[in-house]
């Protein structure tokens, strides 16, 4: 049995479901791996009308979508009725968003899909349907545990050719980065970053540049403490564990083009000095990578878009990169 990606429903209200439907019609020019998608046909059937695009879709198991692939979109039955518009969320947004992200993940941790990739979601419609994690990543560490029952820490990866960002501290207000960061939170998330690395994208000595918190790296304690009591001793440790990283390191020097080529992927301390960079350098390309799972898990790195969904202005390139990635990144084996 060949095996698809899973690619979720994500929120309907959102350009996700649009999409799916772009990288499906171009999948030949976009080089796109088999892939299905969990989700209720006759919502997509229906926004594929108001598209205008012709996208035939073929009622599938996991185990089908293969071998239908070539001439219809393969989709695994939600068991929900969706009945958003664009733009519009409405009561059965949360439930499908979440419902699909269960399915697809249930089917990889069973080897009926090959990897998971999933589409945007809004965080504000999940919570009102009563989800309680900051963000995907997260939700799929806990979807994992419940199936394994081995805790697992999930790093987020931000991957570009240009450019890999790991955030080390991720859905937290800015004030409480510092009192959140520890020694043992680099050391762990450096490990998986060099793992995942290593194991997945096939770099055999990963190089891990670690920026500061503070501006300038702390300025030798006259900036903030955090650099030299937290940071610097994390790097002496992994660099004991042998681990080639460096810093801490001033990120406003960081991401120029000849910083970037004396390392495979930068920790960040927070979300925007991680996310910054990568989508000012790859925003239409750049895909977001779970490390630590036992499975591939990709993601565009865009957001859902609600002020063009159903425009058919989408522009389905990072989605595209996305499935690649992940088909890439499955093929090599094993987990980070």
């Amino acid at each position: 049995m060949r095996r698809s990606l899973a690619l979720t429903l994500g929120e309907p209200a959102g350009i996700g479901p649009e999409l799916t439907l772009l990288a499906w019609k171009r999948r030949d020019a976009l080089a796109l791996p088999p892939f299905y998608v969990v989700a209720d046909t006759d919502f997509l059937a229906g926004l594929a009308h108001r598209l205008q695009l012709a996208v035939p879709m073929a009622a599938v198991s996991p185990a089908e979508a293969a071998s239908v692939f070539a001439r219809a979109l393969p989709v695994v039955d939600l068991g929900l009725p969706v009945t958003a518009a664009p733009g519009r969320p409405d009561a059965t947004s949360g439930p499908a968003a979440i419902a699909s992200i269960r399915a697809a993940v249930a089917d990889v941790l069973a080897q009926r899909a090959l990897a998971v990739v999933t589409n945007p979601v809004a965080k504000t419609v999940l919570y009102r349907s009563g989800f309680a994690e900051p963000g995907h990543t997260e939700y799929l560490a806990k979807l994992t545990e419940e199936t394994t029952g081995v805790p697992v820490q999930a790093v987020m990866m931000l991957w570009s050719p240009d450019l890999a960002v790991v955030p080390v501290t991720i859905h937290l207000p800015l004030r409480e980065v510092p009192d959140r960061l520890t020694i043992d939170l680099i050391v762990n998330t450096a490990r998986i970053s060099a793992r995942g690395l290593r194991d997945r994208f096939g770099i055999g000595r990963p190089r891990l540049a670690v920026a500061g918190l503070n501006p300038h790296a702390g300025e030798a304690g006259a900036l903030g403490g955090e650099d030299s009591s937290i940071v610097a001793p994390a790097v002496a440790q992994l660099r004991a564990e042998g681990i080639e990283a460096r810093g801490p390191i001033a990120a406003d020097t960081l991401f120029h083009r000849a910083a970037r080529a004396t390392y495979d992927a930068a920790l960040c301390m927070y979300h925007d000095q991680a996310l910054i960079p990568i989508k000012t350098l790859a925003f239409d390309h750049a895909v977001n990578v779970t490390l630590g799972l036992p499975f591939v898990r990709t993601s565009p790195d865009h957001g859902t878009a609600f002020d063009i969904a159903g425009s058919g202005r989408a522009d389905p390139s990072s989605l595209a990169a996305a499935l690649r990635l992940a088909g890439r990144l499955a093929a090599v084996g094993r987990a980070p």
